[in-house]
């Protein structure tokens, strides 16, 4: 099932589910603790799939006696990695070995540090990774610019237009349409939100937008339009910012369509009915904004509701 959502002359300033305070400019690395390194990227990518709710984190929670949560037992993802070995030996000792002996390996793989190319395959065989996530997994190990893994804490700042343009300066640019095709998950929960994008530059020079979010943590991937995604992240209070830079610069006038996809996580039992939300905050104008909701065949909604409100506070 989809459900379209067309909205035209969108003009707003903060999305009602952020607030709190804060507004102070920090650089944070982009994902730790490997800033910049192609393996501690996919090291953080594969955290963040370990720790999403579904079949990868079912794998290692079936083998855990006491569960922390936020945190993966590194001896239970050893068991499956040992598994893994006991069916499909690759050298000699691997149908022996025992799930301890993986311990170090696993630490070490999932904290960047060392995440070689046998062990970033065993994993994905393991857990049977899913071909996108592998190739995603294999891109961000060999330095692709074209995906970043991006965590922080939920955004609380009621200030956000005015500290983020304190923040990153003025912006450059407006978007002339917006169409965002979200997926929601059989867990009920966003899964991935596909972005249409046109800009205009309204500076000259114009070589980056800014990318904004505040939920626990994602992954950034991107297409049609796009360069890469900037290494540097940015606090602003509770909120987290970094750029996509742009394929080409753009002079006064001058349009570009973009083209990206964000991946959630969810981190626990997905309780939290904010969770269960999808907005999209407009800091300036926006002549046509589009929203697209496809549900999971096994979850499709019970009835559909069309509401409008005065303002942010209902």
């Amino acid at each position: 099932m989809h459900v379209s959502v067309t909205s035209h002359t969108v003009d707003s300033t903060v999305d009602s589910t952020v607030d709190g305070a804060g507004g102070d400019k920090q650089q944070v690395s982009d994902s730790a603790p490997s800033t910049g390194n192609g393996r501690g990227l996919a090291a953080a990518y594969l955290r963040q799939l370990l720790l999403k709710q579904g079949a990868y984190r079912r794998l290692w929670e079936q083998h855990v006696v006491r569960e922390r949560r936020g945190e993966i037992n590194q001896l239970a993802v050893a068991e499956v990695l040992a598994e893994r070995l006991w069916s499909y030996p690759r050298h000699v000792g691997d149908s022996d070995v025992l799930p301890r002996q993986l311990k170090d390996s696993v630490s070490r793989g999932l904290s960047g540090k060392l995440l070689s190319r046998p062990l970033l395959t065993l994993f994905i065989e393991a857990f049977c990774i899913g071909d996108e996530e592998a190739d995603r997994l294999w891109r961000l190990w060999n330095g692709s610019a074209s995906v970043a893994v991006l965590s922080g804490h939920r955004a609380v700042s009621p200030q956000l237009e005015s500290d983020v343009r304190a923040a990153l300066g003025p912006r450059r640019h407006r978007t002339v349409s917006l169409h965002d095709h979200i997926e929601i998950g059989a867990d009920r929960l966003p899964a991935r939100t596909r972005t249409l994008q046109v800009i205009e530059a309204t500076a000259p020079g114009t070589d980056k937008i800014p990318y904004l979010y505040d939920t626990s943590a994602l992954t950034l991937e991107v297409g049609q339009g796009c360069q890469g995604v900037s290494r540097q992240l940015y606090q602003v209070g509770d909120l987290f910012a970094t750029s996509i830079i742009l394929s080409r610069v753009l002079d006064v006038g001058e349009t570009s369509t973009l083209e990206y996809w964000t991946t959630y996580r969810f981190e626990g039992a997905p309780v939290d009915p904010a969770l269960r939300q999808h907005r999209r905050a407009v800091m300036a104008y926006v002549e046509n904004v589009d929203m697209r909701v496809q549900f999971h065949a096994s979850q499709l909604p019970a009835g559909l509701w069309w509401a409008t409100w005065d303002g942010l506070d209902g």
